[in-house]
């Protein structure tokens, strides 16, 4: 039989200090360090070094989609193909620690899988490895072991997971971020075939999700444009959206007709929540809760899907933001028109 063993990545900051970890149940487990790092490659070199460690047959539980995902949906044999380019033509992130697992898992003949756990939800062996990690992380010194470590400190620790906007707590779920361009690069404020093809692309996206998660959970700002294209395609894909405001209100200066529009997608919405409760007096303070509340929702999603033609900076500034974050696999571009 396989044996299971349980991975996990931490990092304080994005890069900055980092440390990885491995555990078997009722068995061994080892941590590291690295000093300046991002929880992607953590959650990477987790699973490397427990394939390095343990005898085959093995399956490696990871709550990483990024990690998971790559093995269970085939990413690296397209990386492979296109000579280590992603979707977008551009050069593999993390491929030094990438290319040797593919190598690993490749010469296990079928005798390594994949299979993915959510965080922090109770799993006592998910919790180890957590807090294997942070404390790797923190102290920037590993360890290893059999069994629990009598003086193991909590998972998930502040810091070293170091979220650099605190923000309110969201519903439970696998939680996929959308948003990306206003209307003028929609075709206009009104109802339009740009308009109306990227909400129907946005719902086939989300269905597609849903089949893979059934607690898939949408969130969106209700922002002109892409935030409210995701909300009304995850009305038309039966999946609930949590309307995710930069601050009470933000369509007080919109014209009536938006102000409708804004009123009834917040009605439908499973759950709002402000990311904080004080309105800006200025453009310039609208602008930093805006920002604020972009880095708190990236922080929180597992997956985002963005609107974008690849000129407007401010969502390339956005996407290259939710890549850091979250991994490129994991942030999904859709062009309009």
């Amino acid at each position: 039989m396989a044996t299971t063993v349980f991975t996990d990545g931490a990092c304080s900051g994005n890069p900055g200090p980092g440390g990885w970890a491995w555990a078997v149940p009722d068995g061994p487990f080892a941590s590291g360090a690295a000093d300046r790092t991002t929880n992607q490659r953590m959650e990477i070199q987790a699973a490397l070094e427990a394939v390095r460690a343990l005898p085959l047959p093995l399956l490696i539980v990871s709550d990483s989609t990024y990690v998971v995902n790559c093995f269970r949906d085939g990413w690296w044999v397209g990386w492979e193909r296109r000579g280590w380019l992603n979707k977008a033509k551009k050069p593999v992130a993390n491929r030094d620690l990438w290319e040797p697992l593919i190598d690993l898992f490749k010469a296990a003949g079928g005798e390594l899988r994949f299979e993915w756990v959510k965080g922090h939800s109770g799993d006592v062996m998910n919790d180890l490895v957590d807090a294997l990690a942070v404390e790797a992380a923190t102290k920037q010194q590993g360890r290893s072991g059999t069994g629990r470590p009598a003086d193991l400190g909590p998972a998930d620790e502040p810091a070293a997971r170091a979220p650099s906007t605190a923000g309110p707590a969201l519903p439970e779920g696998h939680r996929v971020l959308v948003g990306g361009l206003r209307p003028p690069e929609l075709g206009g404020y009104d109802d339009n075939p740009v308009a109306d093809g990227v909400r129907r692309r946005l719902a086939e996206i989300l269905r597609a999700k849903a089949e893979l998660h059934p607690d898939l959970l949408v969130l969106t700002g209700l922002g002109l444009g892409a935030e409210q294209l995701g909300a009304e395609a995850a009305t038309e894909a039966g999946v609930p959206y949590v309307a995710a405001l930069p601050y009470p209100d933000p369509d007080e200066v919109w014209p009536e007709v938006s102000r409708a529009r804004f009123r009834k997608l917040r009605d439908g919405a499973a759950s709002v929540v402000a990311h904080q409760s004080r309105k800006p007096t200025s453009r310039q303070q609208a602008g930093g809760a805006i920002a604020r509340r972009d880095a708190w929702l990236a922080r929180s999603v597992a997956e985002a899907v963005v609107v974008w033609d690849g000129d407007d900076d401010r969502v390339g500034k956005l996407v290259r933001s939710l890549v850091v974050q979250l991994g490129e696999e994991e942030v999904w571009v859709v062009e309009p028109g």
